[in-house]
């Protein structure tokens, strides 16, 4: 056996291939002579080396005894950033020098830049409770037209996934560029449980796990953006978000209720709140949020998404600070003009306009490895 095993490694060192056998005859290539230092063929019985990604490769395994210290002398900081008009309008061609990123009001160095369409990755998460959804209610309908809606407006590379929640949260796609699967995850939302929706903890465990995806990514929120159930709380969930560094984009359910509401001389509090968490959420994430009041409203709300998600500015900076804190760090966004370093100001037809930058305001510096 085990001189098999090493006919056939010495075969494949040489560049060979082994035909099939052909009425019982074999063709064998001669094996050198070992040399001293050579290390033995490996026996056929002894197990294959795991994989490190594997559970299997460390479960159960003592690793006191060879455990590392390891410690990075830097890390880069990426930022998506999107530079849109007064009408939600992209602007491009911003060249590279015109950027500046203050981290903590502190001017730092550019490493990377790159600007262009690029496929994306998105998790929508969708409230469907029985409290604003329940079967055949405007709010029911008003889901169900912004889940379709946007799924339709995805291109063939993107990458979707499907999480409802009320009482608890629901993976019923994960992320798959494949639309059927998606549609048929999206038929699942027909009648509501719970009455209860724990949006705090259905975003940042979505969040959390978007972290270590590469590329352009974001997480669709369409809820009424009231929270009735979650373990965490309103700050923590902040905290969580920006940790995460997943831009949240959201579009609001139940402003038809609200508009009834007013109409009856009465503001509805939960909404008014649930509007500001939203709001927060979008913009210390980098994102946006939306309020539709008439379902016209959500072709033009899809088509700025996308167009807004696929034509963004991705920059990267080595921090100034290095400090292994864990501390909260500012970032600051601005376009400057390179020759004067004031603030630029981007004229249409021989006038300034006005321009808001999104990208978000902060991430959490990395901790020292014990």
């Amino acid at each position: 056996m085990r001189t098999t095993v090493a006919v056939f490694l010495t075969t494949l060192a040489l560049g060979y291939t082994l035909p099939a056998q052909d009425q019982g005859s074999v063709t064998v290539a001669k094996p050198r002579p070992p040399r001293p230092g050579d290390t033995p063929a490996p026996d056929a019985d002894t197990a294959n080396i795991p994989s490190k990604l594997s559970p299997k490769a460390t479960k159960d395994n003592d690793t006191s005894a060879t455990d590392a210290n390891y410690k990075a002398d830097s890390n880069i900081v990426n930022v998506d950033v999107q530079v849109i008009d007064q009408k939600g309008n992209p602007i491009p061609n911003i060249t590279r020098d015109k950027f500046r990123i203050l981290e903590d009001n502190v001017p730092q160095r550019l490493t990377q830049y790159s600007v262009g369409e690029a496929p994306m990755t998105v998790a929508m998460v969708i409230e469907f409770s029985a409290r604003y959804q329940a079967y055949w209610s405007r709010g029911w309908i008003d889901t169900l037209n912004a889940s379709y809606g946007f799924v339709q407006s995805l291109k063939p590379d993107d990458y979707c996934a499907v999480l409802a929640y009320d009482l608890r949260t629901e993976i019923l796609s994960d992320f798959t560029d494949d639309r059927r699967r998606t549609m048929d995850a999206l038929a699942q939302l027909r009648i509501p449980g719970f009455s209860e929706s724990n949006m705090f903890d259905a975003l940042a465990d979505t969040a959390d796990r978007m972290s270590k995806i590469e590329g352009r990514k974001a997480i669709l929120l369409i809820a009424s953006g009231i929270d009735t159930f979650s373990k965490l709380t309103y700050d923590k969930t902040r905290k969580s978000l920006q940790e995460s560094g997943v831009p949240i984009y959201s579009i609001e359910i139940g402003q038809v209720a609200r508009m009834m509401a007013e109409a009856r001389g009465s503001a509805d509090l939960d909404f008014l709140q649930g509007d500001n968490e939203l709001r927060t959420f979008a913009k210390e994430t980098g994102g946006q949020a939306y309020f539709p009041r008439f379902p016209q409203e959500l072709p033009a709300i899809f088509q700025s998404l996308t167009h807004t998600l696929r034509s963004q500015y991705s920059l990267s900076y080595s921090p100034n600070n290095q400090a292994r804190d864990g501390k909260y760090r500012k970032i600051t966004v601005q376009l400057i003009n390179p020759d004067t370093n004031e603030i630029l100001k981007i004229m249409e037809n021989g006038k300034p306009i006005k321009y808001n930058i999104i990208a978000k305001q902060g991430y959490t510096g990395p901790r020292a490895v014990e």
